[in-house]
């Protein structure tokens, strides 16, 4: 298993760089991963530091997890895989420079990672320019449909519209207003952009939106839970709070809006990026009622799920994973899927050439442990999901509210007012 780091990085760079600029005499430094034969390499690009730390880093185990599945039942195409971890440590030009290594260096078959879209936006087009893969195992804002990227989490229309339509219905609170707060980069903002088409085709006034947004790792919410208040207390009906920050940010918000004694009762919470793991060391108690919205939520129900959690469990103790067994969340679910689509891809191609494992993802399906047959079409690399509303519980989770029949079709480009 090979380790890079912002340090491991830095002492190759100048052996890169004289590669990059001369492809024709770029150096084997190691044994390509679509050699014919030994271990098939896949490459991680998760931090393990820095502010995405907490919630990006139980990614890198899960796909080592995953790997290590596949290899007890024979491996791909006869042979094992192994898996190159790093830590672009949070840093968003880093996931590019360390990937763009793993590509040209390590010669991995894939990358899997990033979180935010920034990250994603800095890998792209290191990936186009290389032709090479990446699985990236998040909810994101759409626009975007590039055959070098497989978007194995939803777009707005199967994330984040189903939730504010639910907040907006009789069965949720009949939202009327909407205060927006993120964190300052293209995730929240484009998603902000889109939400605010959708309210306008519904008749939504622009004096029923309010948006604010914070740097990336922002810690002081007092002023702006003190804001949410004030909007609260205005005429015009029901306000939510549309949660768009991320990383440690979010559990910053929570414990200000705890402090500040606003409940769910008052002003629900809507968090997009909020997760199991963001609940950690919190008291929920106060935070009851708020909601979230993915493709998985640890409380699904079904043997898939719970075979998943357990095998995470045991692989936590295991290999003495520094992260907690009894807690999972959507984006390492998208990552175990991710590696076995992968894997499922490779063996129908018989190649890990990524223009002949491109072409085998058309008619993909897996058994996803949120219990939903996940699965791919010829038209573009998005895969279809189901979809999630949950509700912080007591015991640091969620539970589940509502969740959508089937996997709907996702749709890259736009929300569908």
């Amino acid at each position: 298993m090979s380790t890079f780091s912002r340090r491991s990085f830095l002492q190759a760079t100048g052996l890169a760089t004289a590669a990059l600029a001369s492809p024709i005499g770029m150096p084997a430094i190691i044994r390509s991963a679509r050699a014919a034969t030994g271990p098939v390499k896949l490459g991680c690009l998760f931090s393990s530091s820095g502010t995405m730390a907490n919630i990006e880093g139980r990614l890198n185990y899960v796909v080592r997890m995953a790997a290590e599945e596949i290899n007890a039942k024979g491996g791909v195409n006869g042979r094992t895989i192994e898996v190159a971890v790093s830590d672009p440590a949070s840093d968003w030009p880093l996931y590019a420079q360390i990937g763009k290594q793993m590509l040209e260096q390590e010669k991995v078959a894939a990358l899997f990672g990033c979180w935010t879209s920034v990250s994603r936006k800095s890998v792209l087009p290191v990936v186009e320019h290389a032709d090479g893969l990446l699985f990236y195992p998040l909810h994101f804002e759409g626009e975007e449909n590039s055959k070098n990227v497989v978007y194995v989490n939803s777009p707005p229309t199967s994330s984040v519209l189903p939730a504010v339509d639910y907040l907006m219905g009789d069965d949720g609170v009949s939202a009327k207003r909407f205060f927006m707060l993120g964190s300052d980069y293209v995730w929240p903002r484009t998603i902000n952009k889109l939400l605010k088409g959708y309210w306008k085709s519904k008749g939504i006034p622009e004096t029923a939106l309010k948006e604010e947004y914070v740097p990336l790792g922002f810690s002081n919410f007092q002023t702006l839970v003190n804001q949410i208040r004030s909007f609260a207390d205005q005429p015009g009906g029901k306000p939510i709070v549309v949660l768009t920050v991320v990383g440690s940010s979010i559990p910053d918000f929570l414990r200000e809006f705890a402090n500040q004694s606003i409940k769910a009762t008052d002003v629900p919470v809507l968090g997009l990026d909020m997760v199991e793991a963001d609940l950690e060391g919190l008291n929920t108690e106060p935070l009851v009622g708020h909601l979230n919205c993915w493709a998985y939520l640890q409380n699904a129900k079904g043997a898939a799920n719970k075979a998943f959690l357990k095998q995470w469990a045991d692989y936590v103790k295991a290999k003495n994973v520094p992260f907690k067994g009894s807690v999972a969340i959507d984006p390492m679910v998208s990552a175990y899927d991710s590696v076995h689509l992968w894997a499922m891809a490779a063996a129908k191609a018989g190649s890990f050439d990524v223009p002949e494992v491109r072409k085998a993802f058309a008619g993909l399906s897996f058994d996803c442990p949120s219990g939903y047959k996940i699965a791919m079409t010829a038209e573009n690399n998005y895969v279809s999901r189901g979809v999630f509303i949950g509700s912080v519980n007591e015991q640091q989770g969620f539970d589940v509210l509502w969740q959508s029949k089937d996997t709907p079709k996702p749709v890259p480009f736009g929300l569908q007012g």
